[in-house]
């Protein structure tokens, strides 16, 4: 009888959890997406608003941007799956060398007053630099729009990466830095034992903005750079801007936004792992 009882007890609380999961997590933003698609919808009727509606845009881009995302006739002529692909490489290389330079600069520059004290203000004057500022230099500099994109996703992400870890090293806690020296903890082990762990939670707040601006910052300078991109795509589309283009447009910025959105959540699921409660 008991085990009964607890059965459907464990079978109430996961029917309420579950119920709870729909109305405050997949409830709220299905509505408002919903509210959105109407309102987009009902300023299509409009006859001066001249970009299509949701159906409009659905029924224009189903074949092939939707169904077929892979395909590919040669050249700059791909899905937007292989366009997207692309644009991913691009950042997730300038992403990594960008937190790889950020993360072991910023602990020294947080370790060392002196130095902090030289660098800080030159650091908080190139960080408020545009991207695409950095775009003619980096074409001059490689010559090539490769690697011009990923120095500018390089050199637009490793800011706050830089900043947060340095702010992270020293807001280490006093009592940690004084168990360190009562243990005689120096070197590679005071590193691993006492920096890294109370600097891991900055440095995912770093690596959290960083990843949004890369994929920014990948996505204007492909509309300068050409190629095969999600942002020469966009770019391509409105040079060409016809009915159908601008749903094109319209699908490429939906999907801009998702990867965006999954890049995010990819960097908070791992700190989420990482980073003590």
């Amino acid at each position: 009888m008991a085990a009964i009882l607890g059965n459907r007890s464990i079978k109430k609380n996961r029917r309420r959890q579950f119920n709870k999961l729909v109305s405050q997590k997949i409830l709220p933003p299905v509505l408002a997406l919903a509210i959105f698609l109407v309102i987009w919808q009902l300023l299509c009727l409009y006859p001066n608003f001249k970009l299509p509606g949701p159906i409009e845009t659905f029924s224009e881009t189903w074949n092939p941007f939707i169904i077929h995302p892979f395909f590919d006739n040669g050249e700059s002529d791909k899905g937007l799956g292989w366009q997207i692909l692309s644009s991913l490489g691009r950042v997730g290389l300038g992403f990594s060398l960008a937190a790889i330079v950020g993360i072991v600069l910023g602990i020294l520059i947080g370790a060392n007053k002196l130095l902090y004290n030289a660098v800080d203000p030159i650091f908080q004057v190139l960080r408020t630099v545009p991207p695409l500022a950095w775009l003619p230099i980096s074409l001059a500099a490689f010559q090539q729009a490769n690697p011009s994109a990923i120095f500018v996703i390089f050199i637009t992400s490793i800011w706050p990466i830089i900043i947060n870890t340095t702010v992270g090293v020293q807001q280490i806690p006093q009592d940690y830095i004084n168990v360190a020296r009562v243990l005689r903890l120096k070197g590679g082990k005071y590193f691993l034992k006492v920096v890294f762990p109370a600097t891991v939670p900055y440095i995912f707040t770093g690596l959290r903005i960083g990843i949004g601006l890369s994929w920014l910052a990948i996505v204007a300078a492909e509309m300068l750079v050409g190629g095969v991109g999600i942002g020469s795509f966009i770019w391509d589309a409105y040079n060409t801007t016809t009915e159908t283009n601008l749903s094109e447009i319209i699908l490429a910025l939906i999907y801009v936004g998702l990867v965006g959105l999954m890049l995010d959540r990819l960097v908070g699921f791992i700190a989420s792992k990482v980073v003590p409660e």
